[in-house]
């Protein structure tokens, strides 16, 4: 399992994350384990107090809208998110159209590689605030999020 995540700045003051991850599981999967709205809680740090508010099971398609909450440096924040490309087993992506937020775009993709499937996320965002913002707290916590994520994913479909 490799895992790696690359924060790089953006003209407009914005960030693009990228993080990969390759899992001992076939793609079929880990896409449908990444289809479970619900898994999203499990490779969330607790310290976000994340939980989905939309009523469950949510079935996912394009279009559909999903609402959070959670904190964010203990203060209570609520997301939407819509999911604005639906392509099983190979991508999806959810854009923020409510939340923390001034951009949040994240696409998801999938690959099948020998011994597994690489998991791909990419996401663009811009945090109010800033570069400077961005630099010295969006960024670590961005970081630390995919960070607790890969560890979450590698503990629970490596096995």
């Amino acid at each position: 399992m490799t895992g790696e995540i690359n924060v790089t700045p953006t003209p407009d003051g914005g960030r693009i994350l990228e993080a990969e991850l390759i899992l001992p599981r076939p793609l079929d999967e880990l896409f449908s384990f990444f289809s479970d709205a619900s898994n999203l809680e499990r490779i969330t740090p607790s310290m976000l107090h994340f939980h989905i508010l939309t009523p469950q099971p949510i079935v996912m398609a394009e279009g559909v809208l999903i609402d959070y909450k959670l904190r964010i440096h203990g203060i209570p924040v609520k997301w939407r998110t819509r999911i604005s490309a639906w392509e099983p087993n190979h991508r999806f992506v959810d854009e923020q159209i409510r939340g923390p937020y001034r951009r949040w775009i994240h696409e998801h993709t999938f690959d099948a590689v020998e011994g597994g499937t690489r998991c791909r996320d990419r996401v663009a965002y811009r945090a109010p605030g800033g570069a400077l913002v961005s630099r010295w707290l969006v960024d670590r916590d961005v970081r630390a999020i995919f960070g607790y994520r890969h560890q979450r994913l590698i503990a629970l479909l490596s096995g």
